[in-house]
């Protein structure tokens, strides 16, 4: 197996001599018999493969903003929902059989296409429910692909995509709305619901009907496919515009949605299908204000809108192009396996010849498995330590020049560029003029008069890798109105689909962050069940329970399976309102995060974490063949209990690993750039947490980790550093690098005891000048309003007098009036 060994000076920034002098390191007792040598010291800090050395592989795992759609059809359904299929199409054939001849749905032509759909339109109008609800199931047949036609899932989904767009053209989503809305507002189900002992999937069956149709409606006119014809793009630019803006119900379907999640976590509408009002709302927010691509395409156009350097690499690129890795053993893990070794094999030790050493097989490396130890250890055994050729006692000559095929391969360098602020340049300025000429002069960052030449080739470093972010831009700009109200100016505010849903849920949006967090504590697979929490599991539930040991496991499967779906879409959500509300004006992201804060997002974050992470990532709680479009099209083959335990063959469970990642993003959203929720970081020990998670090998996953253990490295103690060089190595190789950031040592202000609650204050302070200067209105300070200064205009205006003064009009005329004197050439001049 290849190594590449990055020759670079890695750590010794981060190693101090005192540190390094303290390990019990023979290097030391190397130098003290004069047989040290630097390179191999040089080595055994730096050396980090690039590729991991664990037994177990690389998860083949690739970041999108959702599974394949395939996949993503199959999660809308539970199991217990299967026989609904076959009812679904006998809805439909008695509707076509009344109407149309034997043909075929398929052997017919668009006109008469068309006229069917309109019929069933038409049928949505009527006052009977069960009436409605026969036509809804027709519908709903012809949205899944009218499967009974097709013999194939690729036919299946061709006539899905086709009926899809038919329906869409016809105006049966605005229909769809209207039922929806008179569903939710339905008191006497929600009341009967509440009543209930125990709630089954027969108490949602309007809401899941109608929910799915949606659902199928908006993830397949989401998926675009090359061979649309100019008519269909039309029409998806056209649904994407009135699916963001407010008019269903003058509000985008994205906030009636969310009010579905507040009324069923209040406990006034417990039998509400929430896996499919949650899965619709992400799939509503994704199409309305754009995936990961479109964000970072967003982010380009608005910084060169703002005239700002452009992005110094594609962030999406660069984690697909990053392997997962584990870093090296600590020099006290070196010690200790030594040690085993010693013990185990009295062996002479092999000296090294050349670099080709680092391509053998370790001869003194045990193969049995290394014992887990406990999870409050402070030493760092996340990651399995890695057979690589500096854990043996061997002394490496100096470097030899091999010939080209023989050389060995080094990394080009670290993945990320560099990044400075502008508050970084001016501490560095302030504690050198403080240093060398005695004095400071503010936030003037050009000049150097006096400072040694050194300083300034340093200064002329951190100008060139200095990042502006739009989110500094956007404060700025705010200060500026804030200070001038008047002079000021209008803002001009662009009426885009994220702007359109924060004015949307900003009246409410405290209540439905803490909403999802609620069902989010609900599906996390350590919570344990309580009789206060909230139940979602009303639309998987049949209604007679199973009686039998295989019914009984394929429930168990479900149940697990919906638990999932939920996270995955909680957690997607949640990142999507982030990322782009943060684009928006970071001011709103601001408001948002520190809601979930305020909610007790992080501990609830760390808590999902606080499991076996690679069971979870790679559980198996699916059947294959009976996810739809597969159990519609194939003859299902009989199950047993052994076919369930056994489950599917893939890896991992991409939407787990996809929650997973989702969440270490959430909370470095959370966290970046503030003290006090990084101590709460801190305080709810989540180091250990984090390092448990690193055993999962996926790039993506461990950078996110790394960065979480990197902003709290400098509270952990010294101790707890010396103890973990693993991790830091990892951090340096896989993290991008603030210049003069010194997470590594804590001996920066930021890492000094200090009043985080005045920090949250004065956050919320400008958060609330912010919304009340945009959005409201009513509330504006009366002295900075215009006053209208035209005679005629003001007596023209119809002034609405109280009942009292109406009344008593002689009695005011006469005491305030009549009664005083006035000059009236005095008032004219």
């Amino acid at each position: 197996m290849s190594l590449e060994i990055e020759l670079r000076c890695i750590l010794f920034p981060l190693i101090t001599l005192e540190m390094f002098l303290q390990l019990e390191c023979p290097l030391i007792e190397e130098k003290k018999t004069k047989q040290f040598n630097p390179f191999r010291m040089h080595c055994i800090c730096v050396c980090a493969p690039t590729q991991g050395f664990s037994e177990s592989p690389d998860l083949e795992f690739e970041y999108a903003d959702t599974d394949k759609w395939s996949a993503e059809l199959s999660e809308l359904y539970s199991y217990t929902e299967g026989p609904e299929f076959l009812l679904n199409r006998k809805c439909f054939e008695e509707e076509f059989r009344t109407h149309v001849s034997d043909k075929k749905w398929t052997e017919l032509d668009v006109a008469q296409h068309r006229a069917h759909a309109m019929r069933l339109l038409d049928g949505l109008e009527v006052i009977t429910r069960e009436k409605r609800l026969k036509v809804s199931r027709a519908i709903l047949y012809m949205v899944q692909g009218t499967f009974a036609e097709c013999s194939s899932e690729a036919e299946v989904q061709h006539w899905m995509r086709y009926n899809i767009f038919l329906l869409l053209d016809v105006g049966t989503f605005t229909a769809l709305v209207e039922l929806l809305n008179m569903e939710v507002d339905n008191s006497a189900a929600c009341s009967s619901a509440v009543r209930k002992p125990a709630i089954s999937l027969a108490d949602s069956t309007d809401l899941r009907v109608l929910l799915n149709i949606m659902y199928l409606m908006v993830v397949t006119i989401q998926q675009e496919d090359p061979a649309d014809s100019p008519e269909w793009r039309a029409t998806r630019e056209t649904f994407k515009t009135e699916l963001g803006s407010p008019l269903y119900n003058n509000e985008p379907i994205s906030v009636m949605l969310f009010g579905m999640v507040t009324k069923f976590c209040s406990g006034h509408a417990p039998h509400f299908p929430m896996k499919k009002v949650l899965m619709l709302l992400w799939k509503s927010i994704l199409f309305t204000l754009g995936g990961f691509e479109q964000l970072q395409n967003i982010k380009v156009r608005k910084r060169e809108e703002l005239r700002l350097p452009p992005l110094p690499e594609d962030s999406i690129r660069v984690i697909r192009s990053m392997r997962a890795a584990s870093p090296p053993a600590s020099a006290s893990d070196l010690i200790e396996q030594q040690q085993k070794r010693a013990r185990r094999e009295h062996k002479s030790l092999i000296k090294q010849d050349n670099l080709d050493a680092f391509n053998e097989k370790d001869p003194y490396k045990s193969d049995e498995p290394r014992e887990d130890e406990d999870d409050n250890d402070d030493n760092d055994n996340s990651m399995e330590a890695e057979p690589f050729p500096m854990e043996r006692d061997e002394v490496m000559p100096p470097p030899i020049l091999h010939p080209t095929s023989e050389r060995v391969n080094f990394p080009k360098g670290l993945p990320w560029a560099p990044k400075v602020r502008e508050k970084d340049i001016e501490h560095f300025l302030e504690s050198s003029r403080s240093k060398f000429i005695g004095y400071t002069l503010g936030n003037d960052t050009d000049t150097v008069v006096g400072l040694p030449r050194p300083i300034h080739e340093s200064i002329r470093t951190l100008k060139q890798h200095k990042y502006i972010s739009i989110a500094e831009i956007q404060i700025a700009k705010e200060d500026e109105f804030q200070k001038t109200p008047l002079s000021g100016g209008e803002e001009d505010v662009e009426m885009c689909s994220t702007e359109l849903l924060y004015q949307g849920i900003l009246p409410s949006l405290p209540q439905y962050m803490i909403a999802l967090l609620k069902i989010l504590l609900a599906a996390a697979p350590t919570s344990k069940a309580k009789t206060d929490s909230i139940n979602i599991l009303a639309d998987v539930l049949p209604e007679e329970m199973p009686t039998t040991v295989l019914q009984s496991m394929k429930l168990g499967v479900d149940v697990n399976r919906h638990k999932e779906i939920i996270v995955k879409a909680i957690s997607a959500i949640l990142l999507l309102l982030l990322k782009h509300f943060k684009l928006n004006h970071v001011y709103q992201f601001e408001y948002m995060a520190q809601h979930l804060v305020f909610a007790n997002c992080i501990p609830l974050i760390l808590k999902f974490f606080n499991q076996n992470i690679i069971s979870y990532i790679t559980a198996k709680n699916s059947i294959s063949v009976l996810d739809f479009p597969y159990c519609v099209v194939h003859e299902l083959p009989e199950l047993t209990a052994e076919s369930l335990e056994a489950g599917d063959n893939n890896q991992f469970c991409w939407r787990n690993l996809f929650s997973c990642i989702n969440l270490l993003r959430i909370l470095n959203k959370l966290t970046k750039w503030k003290h006090s929720r990084t101590m709460m970081l801190v305080v709810f020990k989540s180091a250990p947490i984090l390092k448990r998670a690193l055993k999962v090998k996926q790039a993506m996953m461990q950078l996110y980790v790394l960065k979480l253990l990197k902003v709290q490295t400098k509270y952990l103690g010294r101790q707890w550093r010396k103890s973990n060089m693993k991790t830091m190595s990892a951090i340096y190789q896989k993290v991008r690098h603030r210049l003069n950031d010194d997470w590594a040592y804590g001996n920066d202000l930021d890492a000094r005891p200090w009043d985080f609650q005045a920090e949250e204050c004065a956050l919320r302070a400008n958060i609330e000048r912010f919304n009340s200067r945009r959005y409201d209105n009513n509330q504006r300070n009366p002295d900075f309003l215009p006053v209208d200064n035209c005679l005629q205009s003001v007596l023209g205006q119809r002034v609405d007098l109280p009942e009292d003064f109406q009344m008593n009009y002689d009695l005011w005329l006469e005491r305030e009036v009549f009664s005083k004197p006035i000059s009236w050439e005095e008032l004219l001049q």
